[in-house]
């Protein structure tokens, strides 16, 4: 697909598919982003630099699907302002990782990033200082319609004297990403959602005390622990599983950092 040059904010999502190979990963997210795939390689006259730069201002975000490097020769001369400019996640074809690399915080690249990896079950990656800094992760597991106030709860509970303001991103499971409580948990206070596939929870463990209900619902034998875990590699688990009106909650704190 090919556009004219446009100004201003664009709106809507386009997914930028440097190679054909990328059209599973294109399909996957076109509905649930409702979003426009553009096929450079269908465009024998423009090259694939100049057909961006084109369409660069006709969406508010963009998901540039292959390297990191043909993304940044794509923007070349066209950042203008991290107000105005698009919000950029690039996505590998393999789908592990999607980067937020322009307008992470005010454009919302960070936000997409988080979305496009719980859509493929691919691991966000953020750089911006803003959130790179919070040294804290929480992970939650619930029973199923689990209201936000009590999640809410089970969390400043957990905390304890700890700051909310510390946390950087809530971990769960990907059978609860759906969680209406959790979700508008995570909006109201401007969390992310990094969701953890299944099998990476089962493969890797890490269950203080496991719980034969969770066992028997979901195939594993805990949520909150692992989920945190495998969410901040690097981390300690400061606050091992902690429950309340069918919410569990557990935190790790990065190596690196000190609350």
């Amino acid at each position: 697909m090919t556009v004219g040059t446009e100004s201003g904010t664009g709106t809507g999502t386009g997914i930028w598919l440097v190679r054909a190979q990328a059209e599973l990963l294109g399909a996957a997210l076109q509905t649930p982003l409702d979003a426009v795939i553009y096929r450079p390689w269908q465009d024998a006259v423009q090259s694939q630099q100049r057909q961006f730069a084109d369409a660069y201002r006709r969406h508010a975000q963009w998901i540039i699907v292959g390297a990191t490097g043909i993304a940044v020769r794509f923007l070349d001369g066209l950042i203008a302002d991290k107000h105005s400019d698009p919000a950029v996640v690039v996505l590998d074809e393999a789908g592990r990782f999607a980067i937020s690399l322009l307008a992470g915080h005010e454009g919302g690249a960070n936000t997409l990033a988080y979305r496009v990896a719980a859509l493929i079950g691919a691991v966000p990656v953020i750089t911006t200082a803003t959130e790179t800094v919070k040294p804290l992760v929480i992970g939650i597991g619930c029973r199923k319609d689990v209201a936000h106030a009590r999640i809410s709860a089970a969390v400043m509970q957990a905390l304890g004297s700890r700051s909310l303001d510390l946390v950087r991103e809530i971990a769960t499971i990907d059978l609860k990403q759906h969680e209406p409580g959790l979700l508008a948990f995570c909006a109201a206070h401007d969390l992310p959602l990094r969701v953890i596939a299944r099998e990476t929870v089962a493969a890797r463990g890490w269950v203080t005390v496991p719980s034969a209900w969770v066992s028997q619902q979901i195939g594993v034998d805990g949520v909150c622990e692992p989920c945190a875990l495998i969410a901040s590699p690097r981390g300690k688990l400061i606050v091992p599983k902690t429950t309340r009106d069918g919410v569990a909650v557990a935190i790790v704190e990065d190596s690196w950092s000190a609350v």
